[in-house]
């Protein structure tokens, strides 16, 4: 067949060969299945694809809660065991009634010790979730191994004491030349349990009602 001989003038594509009318019907299909693949396959291959995102999200999140089902049982026990020592805690805290008798075996632990209390000065307790901490600043002057029995020595108190920013010098003045001593800068803490709540507006409702 001769494609030069062909009249291919669109009026006239009924009298075009059967092999070109085949080819140009094969072309036209082509076109649609293309157009069509394009307009609606590509769209559901999208989604398909944020579904099994989403498929394999919604699979993470269930095997993490089955690992906390699982370990439920396992947690109700630590948070059991962090209650008990979190008790136990509060009731190595002195209450504001024993505060002061504290701080007067803190001082007495320190003359044991064979110290030289030159500083004890209380500073504004400083309010934290369950309780408030009570810093001491104190200034004492001894031996190297006085200040490490005083230091050990605050541990079998029968309340919670800290030490923080401890700095030990050698004193500016000596009183004798032969002097060794040292003098130590500390910050000791004792601790007391927040007021709860309810004792709050207790307290607040007293006021009111002696006011009134």
């Amino acid at each position: 067949m001769n494609l030069s001989e062909v009249n291919w003038d669109y009026n006239a594509a009924g009298s075009w060969p059967l092999e070109v009318k085949v080819v140009i019907i094969l072309l036209i299909c082509s076109l649609v299945t293309g157009g069509g693949v394009y307009q609606f396959t590509l769209n559901q291959l999208s989604e398909l694809d944020t579904l099994e995102k989403k498929e394999q999200t919604l699979k993470d999140e269930f095997e993490e809660k089955q690992k906390q089902a699982v370990n439920l049982s396992a947690y109700k026990e630590q948070f059991k065991q962090i209650e008990e020592l979190l008790d136990e805690m509060v009731k190595q805290m002195p209450s504001e009634a024993e505060v002061a008798e504290l701080l007067r075996k803190i001082s007495k632990k320190a003359q044991e010790s064979g110290l030289e209390m030159r500083l004890f000065e209380t500073e504004d307790p400083v309010s934290k979730e369950f309780y408030s901490e009570l810093p001491n600043k104190i200034e004492v002057l001894g031996k190297y191994e006085e200040l490490g029995l005083f230091v050990s020595s605050l541990s079998t108190l029968d309340r919670i004491v800290t030490v923080h920013d401890v700095v030990i010098t050698s004193p500016k003045k000596k009183l004798e030349d032969n002097d060794h001593r040292l003098e130590m800068k500390a910050i000791v803490k004792t601790y007391t349990e927040s007021p709860k709540e309810d004792d709050i507006d207790g307290d607040l409702n007293k006021e009111g009602e002696k006011g009134g």
